[in-house]
């Protein structure tokens, strides 16, 4: 199996933000994770990004708000597009972006 691209999308979220979306199906796990995709996940206000999902090889499932590294438990793709929506939309709402 070649990889196959699912997702690749950038939508604009505010008047300053946009987000960018891109999720492949490979053949084999990225290394550090147990499932075959391999993603980011990016929210950009004015040129920064200040939103990340990622799985870096090596890293693993992780995300990345204002500059901090936590793990992110992945369950399917669907979840991991609505978790990022979610937190995109906490992140605008705690720093006053609409």
């Amino acid at each position: 199996m070649k990889a196959e691209l699912l997702v690749d999308r950038r939508t604009a979220i505010t008047a300053a933000g946009f987000a960018e979306m891109v999720l492949w199906r490979v053949p084999q796990p990225v290394k550090g994770c147990a499932h075959n995709y391999k993603y980011r996940l990016a929210y950009v206000v004015k040129g920064v990004c200040v939103l990340r999902f990622d799985n870096e090889a090596g890293k693993g499932d992780h995300k990345h708000v204002s500059g901090v590294e936590s793990p992110l438990a992945f369950t399917n793709p669907d979840a991991l597009k609505a978790d990022f929506i979610n937190d995109v939309m906490r992140w605008n709402n705690e720093n006053g972006h609409s």
